[in-house]
């Protein structure tokens, strides 16, 4: 099921406020991944009051050249969870690869309870 739609200007607005808005800092890192807090704009974790969710990069590498690379996004708010708000959803995940993993080959991951879904990035 498809759940992308076209955005009217407003939404897309709140859409762009959102993502260009959003903050991430690193909590972990090992020699093939990385753990970032994600910090969005109106959303936290409602146990904490903190980061709205986190980003897990797990780089696999190949030789001296090739890497691949597995992200998973696991967001907290269960107002992210809500059908409505799937291309938010989409649109933050999105700009989180675009600045964590950039131009690799990736496979997400997206926990964000009805709004979960998988993608891969070839570029």
């Amino acid at each position: 099921m498809n759940k992308i739609k076209d955005m009217n200007p407003k939404e897309l607005k709140k859409i762009m406020t959102v993502t260009e808005r959003m903050s991430f800092t690193k909590n972990f890192r090992s020699a093939t991944a990385e753990e970032w807090f994600v910090f969005i704009p109106g959303f936290n974790d409602p146990g904490t009051g903190g980061a709205a969710g986190k980003a897990i990069v797990h780089y696999n590498l190949y030789g001296n050249k090739d890497m691949f690379i597995n992200t998973t996004v696991i967001l907290d708010d269960p107002v992210l969870f809500e059908e409505e708000n799937f291309q938010l959803v989409y649109s933050i995940c999105d700009e989180l690869i675009n600045r964590l993993v950039g131009y690799a080959d990736t496979l997400l991951s997206v926990h964000a309870g009805s709004n979960s879904y998988n993608a891969e990035y070839k570029r």
